[in-house]
């Protein structure tokens, strides 16, 4: 992609709610005083827990990856000497597997990635915060550590039975996340099938978990109160329309192609 034009932004908004109890980890350090052993990751100014966009768009991507079936051939988390605990993500190595799987022009690639690519990066995830009502009403009830909930767990050792108890501290479900903002730029008249691949991610990503110990119950999110507005135009501020609002995510899928209809109508990408 030699000439960059960006033809029109695509900004999905909403909230995210917990329907399980939700833990995204943060600095032990932080909350040594509660003698929380996994601690929720919190915004330093408020105390509030809150979503980061990279968290979000890590699971995006590698629900994606496991999807498409994109080779696993970067390890950024070292686990045991027989591979266990280890996590690894897609990196394409040439123009070639860059274009092969779409998780790379939706997702970006890495700095390292190449001279043979030199495309912008299409979705940017914004950090998402405690909604302000549910903050609220979660300072209203008595929970363990503000804002949260303290769950205890044991590990048992097969061979001896014995229990090691640990404490992994939640967002209890029923929070809401708000707003939650995903903005995904359209660069060429082929974006618009990766906007439709955008939906099916947070699909997978409502499907699984977000955050840790999912296998185990935590993490089960919905998205909600959906709102799709298209900015393009020589006149960028002023040229916005929106549309799909208020839906669920299996309610805009259902929506998908006319969203999809919609936008290659405004843009004129036929």
């Amino acid at each position: 992609m030699k000439n960059v034009k960006l033809y029109a932004r695509v900004i999905i908004q909403g909230e995210i709610e917990t329907k399980t109890g939700l833990h995204i980890g943060g600095s032990p350090g932080a909350l040594a005083i509660g003698n929380v052993d996994m601690p929720v990751i919190r915004n330093e100014r408020n105390n509030q827990p809150y979503i980061p966009g990279s968290s979000l768009k890590g699971k995006m991507r590698s629900q994606c990856e496991k999807w498409t079936g994109a080779p696993q051939n970067t390890t950024i988390h070292k686990g045991k000497e027989d591979g266990t605990g280890s996590v690894s993500l897609h990196t394409a190595k040439s123009a070639a597997e860059y274009e092969e799987f779409w998780v790379n022009p939706l997702f970006g690639v890495t700095g390292d990635a190449g001279e043979w690519v030199n495309a912008p990066n299409r979705l940017i995830v914004r950090d998402v915060p405690l909604e302000a009502k549910s903050a609220g009403e979660l300072l209203s009830v008595r929970t363990d550590m503000p804002y949260t909930e303290v769950k205890w767990e044991a590990a048992i050792d097969r061979v001896t039975s014995a229990a090691t108890p640990r404490q992994i501290e939640r967002v209890p479900a029923g929070a809401i996340f708000g707003p939650m903002e995903l903005v995904f730029s359209m660069y060429a008249r082929e974006d618009l099938q990766l906007l439709g691949h955008l939906l099916t991610a947070m699909q997978l990503v409502e499907d699984d978990y977000l955050g840790g110990q999912g296998s185990r119950g935590s993490g089960k999110i919905a998205f909600r109160n959906l709102r799709v507005e298209l900015r393009h135009g020589d006149d960028y501020a002023s040229a916005s329309e929106a549309r799909f609002e208020k839906l669920s995510l299996p309610d805009l899928l259902e929506k998908k192609s006319e969203l999809l209809q919609w936008v290659s109508d405004t843009l004129k990408l036929a």
